[in-house]
């Protein structure tokens, strides 16, 4: 039989343990509950500050009605597991379906954001009396709070590295809910003695009722998500994967292919080749030479298909942050038939790396540089449409060279489009020539070329085979009407992504 020291000295270690899992479960609920707001809403800066600057205020909250506990505080510390293992563990199930009602997000994630957060401002607390018979006062702070530390830093590592890439938000928030519920269940073992016996059979109960209920989500879970998804997407959902950067999801209806990333719609098979060919094909015709070609985006091959016409090209470095996104394009039956299995060309070279960081270190000059981007919805894309970044550009553009950026709206984000312009003549570009295109997936969509010397839009002839372009279509596409032009509008730079601010103003309207 074990004397009195050693079980104290084991049931010292519990709740160490404790306090670490509680840590690493603070930040992973703060991490999942930001990344999907991220996902739905952008702006990922705005995000996360609401996410931790509320969680901090309930945790202050949860810590303050600690007080109020002054027995059985094991059995209290084990329902807060309990409870926030359920709450936790579903919060980003419960986001999900909160974001198909109109007007409900935000007032489900504050909500779930306070109780997260006021129910962790109550473990700690509650950890550290119990653990006063163990340690004296400054030994018991220093451990539970240096534990609590470890425990958050490596959440920081293990969330973007391990949980995001192979379980994704949906699965993490199961997980982490499990986390919890192994804590109260460890902590019910070694101090159910502790608990009067009318409680024991009660938490017991609810212990195991959750752990099924959280088991079976968590086994089902891609099911579950299937089914949130074909209610998000209006048509049959045939592709579904999160990567460790984005939601990829492809749809189909009859002949229309859509590819979203985070939500947001990147092509329709019925109308790509509108956007891709004015992206493509003016650039394409107004440089001298065209022998050396980089797209910084472009990850579903559409645009590489679009530049193979051209039997002058010989070499075209496609740089995509995402080898999920490029493996699709080349791999995938379907996106091959759409980009003409494009990247399976030998002059087509893949390289899978952030654009910025790319252009610091390339020593390759370019013909022309395409940038297939997202929209700057976040603060992450946002840096890629600043005064900086286009000067990296224009570092890497051979002197009579040409670069084209997609644009996002000129109709529905004015302010945007036009600070894109403004940025690329920040960085010094002589000129900048504005273009637009109507596309019903989109609407009117808007490009900007940028170059050191001066091109003739008027000598534009497209010699090669389209579907949709022409010397009509050239000349319209120059012509911005009235109601979309824009004055005193300022640059974005890294410092002051004013891209960001102008994109979300503009799209919160039309959303």
């Amino acid at each position: 039989m074990e004397n009195k020291n050693t079980l104290s000295s084991k049931e010292a270690v519990i709740l160490l343990l404790s306090v670490f899992i509680v840590g690493f479960c603070t930040i992973i609920y703060e991490l999942l509950i930001g990344s999907v707001s991220s996902y739905f809403l952008g702006d990922s800066i705005r995000q996360f500050s609401i996410v931790i600057g509320l969680t901090m205020t309930a945790m202050g909250l949860g810590t303050l009605i600690s007080r109020l506990i002054n027995k059985n505080l094991i059995y209290y510390f084990i329902l807060v597991e309990v409870i926030l293992a359920v709450i936790g563990g579903l919060c980003v199930p419960i986001l999900y379906f909160a974001y198909t009602v109109e007007a409900v997000y935000y007032p489900v994630m504050i909500l779930l954001i306070l109780l997260i957060g006021g129910l962790i401002g109550l473990e700690i607390p509650l950890l550290t009396r119990i653990m006063e018979k163990y340690y004296n006062l400054k030994d018991n702070i220093s451990n539970v709070l240096s534990l609590d530390y470890l425990g958050a830093f490596i959440a920081t590592v293990v969330f973007p590295f391990i949980l995001l890439p192979f379980l994704g938000v949906f699965e993490s928030s199961i997980f982490a809910g499990f986390l919890n519920l192994i804590v109260a269940i460890i902590n019910f073992i070694w101090f159910k003695d502790k608990i009067l016996k009318k409680r024991v059979v009660k938490i017991v109960s609810l212990m195991v009722l959750i752990f099924v209920f959280l088991a079976g989500l968590f086994l089902f879970s891609k099911e579950v998500v299937k089914f949130w998804e074909n209610n998000i997407f209006e048509d049959r959902v045939i592709f579904s994967k999160q990567t460790p950067y984005q939601k990829v999801v492809m749809t189909k209806n009859k002949e229309d292919i859509r590819l979203f990333i985070d939500g947001n719609v990147q092509f329709s098979s019925v109308d790509e080749y509108r956007y891709h060919e004015l992206l493509v094909h003016i650039p394409m015709n107004l440089v001298k030479h065209r022998e050396n070609i980089l797209i910084l985006g472009g990850g579903d091959g559409l645009a590489t298909r679009e530049i193979l016409k051209y039997d002058d090209v010989k070499s075209i470095t496609v740089v995509d942050l995402d080898k999920e996104i490029t493996d699709l394009a080349k791999n995938e039956r379907i996106l091959r038939e759409l980009n003409n299995d494009s990247f399976n060309n030998p002059k087509v070279n893949i390289i899978n790396d952030d654009a910025f960081k790319f252009l610091e270190n390339a020593n390759n000059f370019y013909d022309l540089i395409i940038i297939d981007l997202p929209d700057p919805n976040n603060s992450s894309l946002a840096r890629l449409y600043s005064r900086e970044f286009y000067r990296l550009v224009k570092k890497k553009l051979a002197y009579q060279g040409l670069m084209v950026t997609q644009s996002t709206s000129p109709f529905f984000s004015p302010e945007a489009y036009w600070c894109i312009n403004e940025s690329i003549k920040a960085a010094r570009f002589n000129y900048t020539y504005p273009y637009h295109v109507y596309v019903p997936a989109f609407g009117d969509w808007g490009f900007i070329l940028g170059s050191n010397i001066k091109f003739d839009i008027n000598d534009i002839n497209i010699n090669i085979e389209t579907k949709f372009i022409d010397k009509d279509v050239i000349k319209n596409a120059f012509k911005l009407e009235k109601d979309v032009q824009r004055e005193n509008i300022e640059p974005s730079t890294l410092d002051r992504p004013k891209v960001l601010e102008y994109y979300l103003n503009g799209w919160r309207y039309w959303n």
